[in-house]
This record gives C-alpha cells, sequence and structure tokens, in this order.
C-alpha cells in the first residue's frame, strides 16, 4: 500500500491551502473544474478521505464513503445536466495508468463525442 501524500494539490484543497472553486460538495466528496480539460466539459470529483487511488480507496474506505462518493459522482453529472448526451467517467490508477495526483479522483468528461 503507497503512504497517502498530505502535501498533494487535492489534499491542499481540502484543507483550505488551496482555494478551490466547489461545484458540489457534501459529507463524502467535493467536485470543481479541471485546469486543464481535455473536453469541453472536464470536472474532477475527489473524496474527502485521503485515498491515494481506487484500489487503496476500495481496500480502506467503509462502505457508506465507497457509496457517498459514487452517488457524488451521479450527482454532479446529473447536475451539470449532463446524462441527456451522455458523459465519460475515467479514474486513473498509478503511474502506468496515468494517475498523475496521488488522491483518489473521478474526471467526469462531456460536451462533444469523446474519441475512444
Amino acid at each position: 500500500m503507497k503512504t497517502y501524500d498530505e502535501n498533494n494539490v487535492f489534499a491542499k484543497m481540502l484543507k483550505g491551502d488551496i482555494p478551490v472553486n466547489k461545484i458540489y460538495e457534501d459529507d463524502h466528496a467535493i467536485a470543481f473544474a479541471d485546469i486543464h480539460p481535455k473536453a469541453p466539459v472536464h470536472l474532477l470529483v475527489i473524496p474527502k478521505g485521503a485515498y491515494t487511488d481506487f484500489s487503496d480507496f476500495t481496500a480502506r474506505a467503509s462502505n457508506d464513503e465507497i457509496s457517498g462518493f459514487f452517488k457524488a459522482v451521479g450527482k454532479v453529472a446529473e447536475q451539470q445536466g449532463l446524462p441527456e448526451n451522455g458523459y465519460r467517467l475515467v479514474m486513473n490508477t498509478g503511474r502506468d495508468g496515468g494517475q498523475e495526483v496521488p488522491h483518489l479522483h473521478v474526471h467526469i468528461l462531456a460536451g462533444k463525442k469523446l474519441p475512444m
């Protein structure tokens, strides 16, 4: 298991050390726009708990945290009106999976037909 880096950018956002323009927040997650968008709509949803990636999250998070986080992802998509035309969820895990920030996060991509 990887050690969680309390100084990663998302941890700093959660602690209030870095300002974040939240578009959604509940007990389990926050969501905000990606600063390097790969689609017309590119949002990030992160859990409030200290989890490095999907493997860490599913191994250590409580059932309430897991359920709450995934429900938050769905709520964000719904609030942004994305279900009508569709959207893509991406969750990178580890270096080879393309994960850049060592805090679990889901990318929500939408706004155009996305290539495979």
